[in-house]
């Protein structure tokens, strides 16, 4: 089982080398495009595969428009292994996006934040 992130309006290629970038083990390991004549947008993804973070994840750009998207009840959940790298992804994810926690101590964790990127991918960042 693996994480699918199914995005509109072409991103799937941005998201994924945004993710890739912000992790030391991150890697785009395989990219396949939409051809001319497919369902999809000519030279948009198809299908990829990146890892990030320890995670193997698919992504692709949806043909087909649809009324729904991301939602923050679904979210990669990261341990951060410290502050400054905490502070880093807080701030690259969130560039663009939106804040839904703010970093700092809410009881269950020494200092937490929930952030959607710009491309409404939902981030929880852990400082356990």
């Amino acid at each position: 089982m693996q994480p699918f992130l199914m995005f509109q309006g072409g991103h799937a290629e941005a998201a994924m080398n945004l993710y890739v970038s912000l992790f030391e083990d991150g890697a785009v390991l395989e990219v396949t495009r939409w051809r001319k004549g497919e369902q999809g947008a000519e030279g948009g993804v198809k299908l990829a595969r990146f890892t990030a973070a320890g995670q193997s994840v698919l992504a692709s750009d949806s043909p087909v428009e649809h009324a729904f998207d991301f939602t923050p009840s679904w979210s990669f959940f990261v341990d951060c292994a410290s502050g400054d790298e905490q502070e880093r992804l807080y701030e690259k994810l969130s560039e663009g996006g939106s804040v839904m926690m703010p970093l700092d101590d809410y009881g269950f964790s020494r200092r937490f934040a929930w952030v959607a990127d710009r491309f409404g991918v939902s981030w929880q960042l852990n400082l356990p």
